[in-house]
């Protein structure tokens, strides 16, 4: 029985994803930052801990207390919305440390292990927006562009010892809470829309808050691209996920 370690779980695609191994004979290691009762079904093969990807310490525990996995799924991220020129340095770097060195610094922990057994997946889940520019996300775009190419390089780097490495790019979903979060994100660190831009902010906003016809991506169409990623040898580096990132990914 193989077993999956997953970043980010408290919500979203990383939440589904947890279930979605489960139910399928994976043991499971939901990490979060706060780990709260009722977010994840209570299985013997369910393991949640504690992991803040931007703290050095909280990592080193996490993952001596995971002991061996053969699946690493890098898929805590938040999201911020704003013009780039009232967007705070403080905020960027606060995006980057989360989204890009939180991946980074938690594969750093649990590649030795992967590297000497010559076996496993790291899968990273990136976002859509790689595909195809949006406005007002540019600094969450940068964040998730940085780990495409982490990911691309890694996966050449890795290939000697027979680590895969895969992207999955989740596509808009209603079904969580990015936009919501997102302006909480930059509300956190004292960033603001500067006047110029507020009339086209507010429509870049409502477009984002609403549910506009059209694709989108359910947060099983994440929880199915990552098991393809990690069963599937053959699968592409880079995998959209949901029916608008397939689309997007068609077109770009």
């Amino acid at each position: 029985m193989k077993t999956i370690l997953i970043t980010g779980c408290s919500s979203g695609f990383g939440r589904e994803t947890a279930r979605y191994f489960l139910e399928r004979g994976f043991r499971v290691i939901a990490t979060m930052r706060a780990p709260r009762e009722g977010v994840l079904p209570r299985s013997e093969r369910m393991r949640v801990l504690a992991l803040d990807v931007t703290d050095p310490e909280s990592i080193r525990q996490a993952a001596e207390a995971a002991g061996p996995i053969d699946v690493l799924v890098n898929n805590a991220g938040v999201g911020i919305m704003s013009a780039l020129e009232g967007t705070s340095l403080e905020a960027v770097r606060a995006l980057f440390e989360i989204n890009t060195f939180g991946a980074i610094a938690v594969t750093q922990a649990f590649l030795p292990q992967l590297r000497e057994r010559k076996a496993g997946v790291i899968v990273n889940v990136s976002s859509s927006v790689t595909l195809r520019a949006l406005p007002m996300l540019s600094v969450y775009s940068a964040s998730k562009a940085a780990l495409n190419a982490f990911t691309e390089s890694l996966a050449l780097e890795l290939e000697p010892f027979n680590v895969r490495v895969r992207l999955v790019l989740p596509g808009r979903s209603p079904d969580t809470a990015f936009a919501q979060n997102a302006m909480a994100q930059t509300q956190d660190h004292g960033t603001v829309v500067p006047d110029a831009y507020s009339e086209f902010a507010r429509s870049v906003f409502a477009r984002m808050t609403g549910a506009p016809p059209g694709p989108l991506t359910r947060p099983v169409d994440v929880a199915e691209a990552v098991w393809r990623a990690v069963n599937d040898p053959s699968s592409p580096l880079r995998q959209p996920a949901g029916a608008d990132a397939v689309e997007w990914a068609r077109s770009s």
